[in-house]
């Protein structure tokens, strides 16, 4: 129930608002002077104020200043004679919320005060939900205390407060639109909107409407205006995720924009100047796409002032532990179920498991088990088919020496066969850079991937034979 205090000399003023207020639903207070007003005020407990204007002694002005100091956003609506109005411009310049001219219609009054009230809770929201972001994208609040991650969180620092374009690179899963956000909620512009985007998820004329806007009548379907996220990412921050899949096309009109910070709505003919900082992920390997001639290079230079590499989950391993158990709270508290650990098998699968999703698999797995489990401590059983499996690499190496010894060269050629494998799959078949992972000389690689007919279709003939 909203209250709403009622300062007004008139005891007939007092009386009538007084019922006309409980009547709408109101906890209704009243007060006969400014003076008598100000303790209750000082103490906040009210949603609302109306207060006269001229009133003996202090005028309604003073109560007005009261409110504004110990409770600034409670709205305040002043009655005022038509002789005054003067006074009542004043308020507003004073924070007022409006003004009712005597004798005036109670209709109207009552969408004032709906409208006021209304207001107020908006702002309550916005406010609450802009606090509970900042906290919810605080670099202490991100999860993780591996050397990458430490390396992560302290550039996002150091970058957070400059005005500076960020592309934050890594594979999908790997938390690119979070850190995004620590940015966003770490700079100066974290009261202003963070809009995010893929612009890999539509096409190229409905990307375009997405981010410039559009002017009515420019294409079919198009009955009014529209803002475009660029404007209303106006003084904040726009995240331009997986920016690696736009067109040839669309990259010319984003470094336009990157280049003049000005856009123009599709069909439009005037430019609008934004003040927007701009974030941008992908999980592809820019330098390629631009050798490759797949990518702009000079666009890629206006994104990648500073980049932010977001390392795999199996290249972090050490975070495994804290995240599953974050995730456990966040999905225990979601569920009420009280599970409070994981078990050591439990986790024990989690630390073997490759990975390929990154956190968002992680956190999925956990969410599916904390779903299924019946006990409380998360068990094997729970787990996802692909993490309880046994991973192919302990299946083919010996973690001990059997009692009947083992060929040491054999298991060395294989574990040499097998990291050869893995770091060609994660650099896309890219000799150089899986070399790179290796630690090893391009030409001791091309010699070994030939060996072990990693290159050609040889080695997909004898993994049939063998089977």
């Amino acid at each position: 129930m909203d209250r709403v205090l009622i300062v007004d000399d008139e005891k007939g003023m007092r009386d009538f608002l007084s019922i006309m207020l409980k009547k709408e639903g109101y906890a209704v207070f009243a007060a006969e002077s400014a003076e008598k007003a100000a303790e209750p005020i000082q103490r906040g407990e009210f949603d609302l104020i109306i207060s006269d204007i001229s009133m003996p002694g202090h005028s309604g002005l003073e109560v007005l200043k009261q409110a504004k100091m110990t409770s600034p956003d409670a709205p305040v609506i002043m009655i005022t004679a038509y002789a005054s109005t003067e006074s009542a411009v004043e308020a507003l310049k004073l924070g007022a919320y409006d003004y009712i001219i005597k004798p005036f219609d109670v209709d109207e009054l009552k969408i004032v005060i709906k409208n006021a009230l209304e207001k107020r809770r908006l702002e309550n929201e916005n406010r609450i939900l802009k606090r509970e972001l900042k906290e919810k994208f605080r670099l202490d609040e991100m999860v993780g205390d591996s050397p990458r991650m430490k390396e992560v969180l302290e550039l996002v620092a150091k970058v957070a407060p400059t005005n500076s374009t960020v592309l934050i690179c890594g594979e999908s899963g790997t938390g690119k639109e979070l850190v995004a956000r620590a940015v966003h909620f770490a700079s100066p512009r974290h009261d202003r909107p963070f809009v995010s985007i893929n612009c890999g998820a539509m096409p190229d004329d409905l990307l375009e409407s997405e981010l410039f806007g559009h002017a009515r009548g420019s294409f079919t379907g198009a009955v009014t205006a529209k803002k475009g996220l660029f404007e209303v990412a106006d003084g904040g921050t726009i995240f331009l995720d997986e920016i690696g899949d736009t067109t040839p096309a669309m990259q010319i009109k984003l470094l336009r924009v990157l280049q003049e910070r000005r856009i123009r709505r599709v069909g439009g003919t005037e430019e609008t100047e934004v003040n927007v900082r701009v974030l941008a992920a992908t999980n592809q390997d820019l330098d390629q796409m631009v050798r490759e001639k797949r990518f702009r290079e000079d666009l890629y230079y206006r994104i990648n002032v500073i980049q932010i590499k977001m390392p795999a989950l199996r290249e972090k391993r050490e975070d495994i532990p804290k995240l599953a158990l974050h995730f456990l709270v966040k999905y225990g508290r979601v569920t009420g179920k009280k599970i409070t650990r994981i078990g050591e098998e439990a986790m024990r699968r989690l630390m073997d498991h490759d990975w390929p999703g990154n956190v968002r698999e992680l956190e999925n797995v956990i969410e599916r088990a904390v779903a299924l489990e019946t006990t409380d401590a998360i068990t094997a059983e729970s787990l996802s088919r692909e993490v309880r499996a046994v991973p192919r690499a302990a299946q083919e190496f010996p973690a001990t020496l059997s009692d009947t010894g083992i060929d040491l060269e054999r298991q060395l050629e294989r574990l040499r066969e097998h990291f050869m494998e893995e770091a060609l799959r994660r650099a896309h078949g890219v000799q150089t850079k899986a070399a790179e992972l290796l630690g090893m000389s391009f030409r001791s690689f091309r010699y070994f991937a030939k060996k072990y007919h990693l290159l050609d279709g040889r080695r997909d003939a004898q993994r049939a034979s063998a089977g």
